[in-house]
């Protein structure tokens, strides 16, 4: 499931990151990942900004319906803010099946990307998903994210003119498997869309699906 959503971020906190991240202190990503021969970017590092912006960023991502849709969110990594100037990229990798959160151990079910940068100012810098044979690339106006899974190989590709600012985060899904979650979600999309069309005894039935399926699926609380 790789899905973009828009307007995650109104304007005026898409400001306040953009603020944020021109007054603080950025140091090399590898800061979070030594081990990477990949990993050519720049992080916030400052404690209080870094933790100003994750408020932002997470407040809004929890708080917009379509997100809480698609990744069923049991926990929610804090969301960093990670910057490239020209010359840097982040190349081909999969991301971490576990994370150490400050609130504990994270399963990395979904990623999530959020655009931060005019992409009129900065050139290269697409977020590659390799799909088999294929790819898919991602570059969002600023305030809109993209959800896609983990597990797949994901790059940044090289960026040669301005600057990307992004927020990243990782989600630990109640639905773990990746099929289950896109099953359900499609399952709820066309009930919401449909459903008062529906004769009232079929719409019950097809809740009874739902909750059902929700019962079987999703982790224990």
């Amino acid at each position: 499931m790789f899905r973009m959503i828009e307007d995650v971020l109104p304007p005026e906190a898409v400001a306040e990151l953009v603020a944020i991240a021109a007054a603080a202190q950025f140091v090399d990503g590898k800061v979070s990942n030594p081990h990477s021969r990949v990993k050519n970017n720049q992080q916030l590092h400052e404690p209080q900004p870094a933790e100003r912006a994750a408020q932002i960023v997470a407040r809004a991502l929890l708080g917009n319906r379509e997100f809480f849709d698609i990744a069923f969110p049991k926990a929610i990594a804090p969301p960093l803010l990670a910057r490239y100037e020209p010359g840097m990229n982040y190349g081909l990798h999969p991301d971490a099946a576990m994370m150490q959160t400050p609130s504990g151990a994270l399963r990395s079910d979904l990623s999530c990307t959020v655009f931060l940068a005019d992409p009129a100012s900065y050139d290269g810098g697409a977020l590659r998903v390799q799909l088999g044979s294929g790819e898919m690339r991602f570059k969002g106006k600023p305030g809109s994210a993209v959800v896609y899974p983990s597990m797949t190989l994901h790059e940044v590709e090289p960026v040669t003119r301005g600057q990307r600012l992004v927020a990243i985060t990782f989600i630990q899904s109640r639905i773990a498997d990746p099929v289950e979650r896109d099953l359900l979600y499609e399952l709820n999309e066309v009930a919401a869309l449909e459903g008062n069309n529906m004769a009232p005894e079929n719409f019950s039935r097809l809740q009874a699906v739902q909750f059902n399926l929700m019962r079987r699926w999703t982790d224990h609380p």
